[in-house]
């Protein structure tokens, strides 16, 4: 009855990740995908390789190539295999973030952890859990999202692990951990090099001073986002040559600046995000007398005071924001020929011997890219030009660094820092495309192809984010990136098939991106994700969902999506997820599939597909506005296949629906269209309208009718169209005050269609039928209300005819009078073609009203009449045939020719009505 809804939706934004369920292992194809490519992967499928029989050391060697879940599924082909997969060497690191680590998978991890000295972890469940490890030479400890770690956490970790060198645990806040945990540390790691803590609420001086008395080889301490630090505390563990206060807002700068500046070995302090002010930096800076490098980025007063500081005071180097920073690091080198921009990159791939440089260089790494990234989270305004100057290049130079945790930083802080608005998922396109310009859609690809999975998801993330913005989208997809982000789709890692789905999500709003994801095996690899992870993985399920609902826009794509199991998979989501994210996309997906209904048969098989109307007809009094959109817009798609019609119904759709309507007065107009379109699609059957009326649904579309949206009232036009076609609903159009409604809308609505649609529902109401109902008092199984049936229909009567003369041309209508030539008849065609009406398709009973019309004593029903025949048979229109086989049946020629011969007929009749019979005769030669 009208066009269907076809919706892109928006971008999604960056989301905070969750804790990953252990997903199956992965094949011994899939496993050695990277080593096929390298060795021709035809003639590896060609022949038969017996790959037991590799020499030990080989298979170490390709042991170490892969994650550790990999390495557990080859571990499990022999006996050899898994004695091999034990050796020392394959476990002398292990990164658990994108697995759920409890007790249990530590336990089973024990036996191969004995040489373990290297662990990453997250969540607060997986720090519980590394005591199980029972890795007792453990030397470096990394956690991250552990916000519940509590004191005895960390206090038990440090007392299982007492040779531990490095202790990080951020960057979120831990703001139950106190000064007691950071005492225990100190008392139980006396080797203790480097410790990094974030979000502690408050770190006192007795906690600093059991570090100076206990830890003396600690050389960096990192305190960032905290309550409060004893500062002056800090100038007492001597052996200090970083220190890091980050975020920290309470500490008493003028009292910690003198004693930091007598520590003997401090090169590094970052102050970064603090209170600091240009005084306290100052005195700092010309006290200390080995103090290389101070960083000060995002600090407000000190930038406020900043530019009356000496930036160089002493050959003390300061990094703010307005500095030039990459001048700032150059300066660190004696080379006067280096190009600024270039100082991470040469100095990475120069084989320097100064160790102390290294050192200092890979600190700055770090602080630089916790500062940014802590920065494009909060998005502080008036930063535009540093993030186009500096910020944009330095993320990207930071990805290049040969620190892992400083890669993912950076690729996080550009994920994070082109995103202005995460509720719209609003991209700034000025850093989007500086990002682009200096080259970051290479590297970032890059990075995606790692072979390290947390590097995969947050370059996955960034790529993502920026392809949002169009121009970034062609770049990813100029470069290969869409390939790339298929494979990462099929990673057994949630995470990185998350981040990649969504990638496929943002590309996939661009029409000419939808066939490269399909070609690329994209459309399959989304569905399977839908399979892989049916519940614990709602972020990864809306990613899919949502790019699913993209590509099924496209009648290519959408039948790719059927073959290989989509409308399974959005039915399931549909019916047992309870996500609101999730079930909105699903639903969108559903939508969209069932618009081709004149080009594929998924309308069909959407509707056939078991559970999936009574789901949607459920998600239709979901709480969350989106879901009920989706759901009614998809509702109302279906509604074109006779079967589904008379099947929603069935399962309690027009009630829902009617309630529906009858609660989205003050919600959003894409609500409000979809509300009256599905309600419009289920009354084309007589038997749903007479429910609608039954229900109440009539006062609803009436309101909708009155909205000054077009999309709204014309879908509003639409169904209250429908419904007058029943005696009894038109006379409760006629009660409920639906004619000055439709009146309204006939003679005032920007839409051809909306006045069509309105003149017809009048033309309906009085062209006799309704005085047979109105007689006996009742519209219903209720007393009918009092109304002026006289004084409505000559308000109706009167506005069908302005309507209809708005097509009137005086010299046309003459020239096709006296002309027995069909070219001024076909001009009056062109004149008075709406063409959206191409769409609509009549039943016999529709064309059958249209022909006794034709004969009513009213003049300007018989002119309506005409002019409607006329929408419905022009020979481009979408239902042309059907409408001209229907008139046949009808024997509407006699007719037709009676209102052309007409001697007391309006003009418009006549000649509309020579116009139809000129189309019969089209479609009869």
């Amino acid at each position: 009855m009208s066009r269907r809804v076809r919706r892109k939706g928006v971008q999604y934004g960056e989301k905070a990740a969750k804790e990953a369920a252990p997903p199956p292992p992965r094949s011994f194809s899939a496993i050695c995908d990277g080593m096929l490519l390298q060795s021709g992967r035809k003639e590896v499928e060609e022949e038969e390789v017996d790959w037991t029989s590799l020499p030990d050391d080989t298979v170490v060697q390709l042991f170490s190539c892969l994650n550790y879940r990999d390495r557990a599924s080859l571990a499990s082909t022999c006996s050899n295999w898994r004695a091999l997969g034990s050796s020392p060497c394959l476990w002398s690191s292990l990164d658990l973030r994108a697995h759920r680590c409890d007790a249990a998978t530590a336990a089973s991890l024990a036996s191969r952890c004995g040489s373990l000295q290297k662990l990453r972890f997250r969540g607060t469940e997986a720090a519980a859990a590394t005591m199980n490890l029972q890795a007792r030479g453990l030397r470096e400890v990394s956690g991250d999202f552990c916000r519940d770690i509590t004191d005895a956490t960390l206090s038990m970790m440090a007392a299982r692990h007492e040779v531990l060198e490095s202790l990080q645990i951020g960057p979120d806040f831990c703001e139950r951990i106190t000064s007691d945990a950071i005492r225990v540390v100190a008392l139980c790691c006396p080797k203790l090099k480097r410790l990094r803590l974030s979000g502690i609420r408050d770190v006192n001086g007795d906690a600093i001073n059991a570090l100076a008395k206990n830890c003396g080889q600690l050389v960096e301490i990192g305190f960032m986002d905290c309550g409060s630090v004893d500062g002056v505390a800090l100038g007492n563990v001597a052996s200090l040559r970083f220190v890091s206060v980050a975020g920290t807002r309470c500490v008493k700068w003028s009292a910690a600046s003198l004693p930091w500046s007598k520590l003997p070995s401090l090169i590094g302090v970052d102050v970064s995000r603090t209170d600091v002010s240009a005084n306290a930096v100052s005195k700092l800076r010309s006290s200390s007398q080995s103090l290389k490098v101070l960083c000060a980025l995002n600090c407000p007063l000190l930038e406020d005071e900043g530019n009356a500081a000496s930036y160089n005071a002493k050959g003390k180097l300061l990094l703010a924001l307005f500095t030039d920073i990459f001048k700032g690091i150059a300066s660190l080198f004696t080379d006067s020929e280096m190009k600024e921009r270039e100082v991470f990159w040469v100095w990475r791939n120069s084989r320097r011997a100064d160790k102390n440089l290294n050192e200092v260089m890979n600190w700055i790494e770090w602080v630089i890219s916790h500062s940014l990234l802590r920065i494009a989270e909060t998005n502080p305004v008036g930063l535009d030009n540093f993030w186009l100057r500096q910020g944009a290049p330095l993320l990207l130079s930071l990805m290049q660094s040969l620190q892992e945790d400083v890669q993912e930083r950076a690729a996080t802080g550009l994920a994070t820092f082109v995103v202005i608005d995460d509720e719209s998922a609003t991209v700034d396109c000025g850093r989007a495309e500086a990002v682009m310009q200096d080259g970051g859609i290479r590297l970032l690809l890059d990075l995606a192809r790692s072979c390290r999975e947390g590097v995969q998801s947050e370059a996955a993330k960034a790529i993502a984010n920026l392809s949002v913005n169009p121009k970034v989208a062609k770049a990813v997809a100029d470069e290969g990136g869409i390939g790339i982000l298929a494979d990462l789709a099929r990673s057994m890692n949630r995470l990185v098939a998350e981040e990649a789905a969504g990638g496929l999500w943002n590309l996939s709003v661009g029409e000419e991106h939808k066939g490269a994801i399909a070609e690329a095996g994209g459309v399959k690899a989304l569905v399977d994700l839908i399979f892989k992870w049916p519940s614990g993985g709602d972020g990864v399920l809306e990613r899919a969902a949502g790019a699913l609902a993209n590509l099924a826009a496209d009648d290519k794509c959408s039948m790719e999506v059927a073959l290989v199991g989509g409308v399974h998979a959005l039915v399931t989501l549909a019916r047992s997820c309870k996500f609101e994210g999730v079930q909105e996309q699903a639903a969108r997906a559903l939508a969209n599939l069932a618009a081709h209904g004149d080009s594929n048969s998924n309308n069909a098989a959407v509707g056939k597909e078991a559970g999936a109307l009574e789901a949607l007809v459920q998600l239709t009094c979901s709480h969350h506005e989106g879901v009920r959109q989706e759901a009614a817009g998809a509702l109302w798609n279906l509604s074109f296949d006779d079967r589904n019609r008379e099947a929603i119904a069935a399962v309690g759709g027009v009630e829902a629906l009617v309630a529906l309507a009858q609660t989205c007065s003050n919600a959003s107009h894409g609500l409000q269209e979809r509300a009256a379109g599905a309600l419009w699609g289920l009354s084309v059957s007589e038997a749903n309208s007479i429910a609608i009326g039954r229900e109440g649904g009539v006062a609803p579309l009436i309101a909708l009718a009155r909205s000054d949206v077009e999309d709204v009232h014309e879908t509003a036009a639409g169904a209250l169209w429908n419904l007058a076609f029943n005696p009894g609903n038109a006379l409760r159009i006629v009660e409920e005050g639906g004619v000055p409604a439709l009146v309204h809308l006939c003679s005032s609505s920007a839409s051809k269609m909306a006045r069509f649609m309105a003149a017809l529902a009048l033309a309906y109401m009085f062209d006799g039928r309704m005085d047979a109902v109105a007689s006996n008092g009742f519209s219903s199984e209720g007393i009918s209300k009092s109304v002026n049936l006289d004084g409505a229909r000559r308000m109706a009567l009167k506005h069908i005819e302005e309507f209809v003369s708005t097509f009137s041309d005086p010299q046309l209508f003459s020239a096709a009078a006296s002309s027995s030539t069909p070219a001024p008849l076909a001009q009056v065609a062109e004149l008075a073609r709406i063409q959206e009406a191409g769409h609509l398709r009549c039943s016999g009973a529709e064309i059958g009203r249209f022909v006794t019309m034709l004969r009513n004593h009213s003049s300007i029903l018989r002119a309506c009449a005409t002019f409607a025949l006329l929408q419905f048979t022009i020979p481009s229109g979408r239902h042309s045939e059907h409408h001209v086989d229907l008139l046949q049946k009808a024997a509407a020629a006699r007719a037709l020719r009676a209102a052309a011969a007409s001697a007391t007929g309006p003009v418009e009749a006549k000649i509309f009505a020579k116009i139809v019979l000129r189309n019969l005769e089209h479609y009869q030669s």
